[in-house]
């Protein structure tokens, strides 16, 4: 929960460095936040209904920017441009390019983007 506040806290900022687990850990809360959504709107109404949908809609336009921003920060932590985000934009290629540079070790060393953060203190 802690590396899910973390980059609340940093809401837009978009320079720096993020760990891949801080990036894969905001990715499970969101998951797990979504199936919890999905499972309220499904007691309050019908699956496909208006309160699911805007409670979902609701969630998405919060989370938008943090979830651009751990990105660009995710890129950085390898080594590369905030830019190939738009990598994503590519069809079917795209997408797979840009989880690969997720999945991948960060740069070791201090780069353009900071000091690696593996040598930080976790969060508590």
């Amino acid at each position: 929960m802690n590396w899910y506040l973390t980059v609340l806290k940093k809401y837009a900022e978009f320079s720096g460095r993020a760990r891949r687990k801080e990036y894969w850990m905001f990715v499970l809360m969101n998951f797990l936040v979504g199936i919890v959504i999905a499972f309220i709107g499904a007691i309050i109404g019908e699956t496909g209904g208006l309160i699911s949908v805007s409670l979902s809609g609701v969630y998405s336009l919060f989370i938008f920017i943090p979830s651009l921003a751990v990105t660009v920060r995710r890129l950085h932590d390898t080594n590369k441009s905030g830019w190939w985000i738009l990598i994503s934009l590519v069809p079917l290629i795209g997408g797979l390019v840009l989880l690969i540079f997720m999945i991948m070790d960060s740069d070791p060393n201090t780069n353009a983007y900071g000091a690696n953060p593996k040598a930080a203190p976790e969060p508590v």
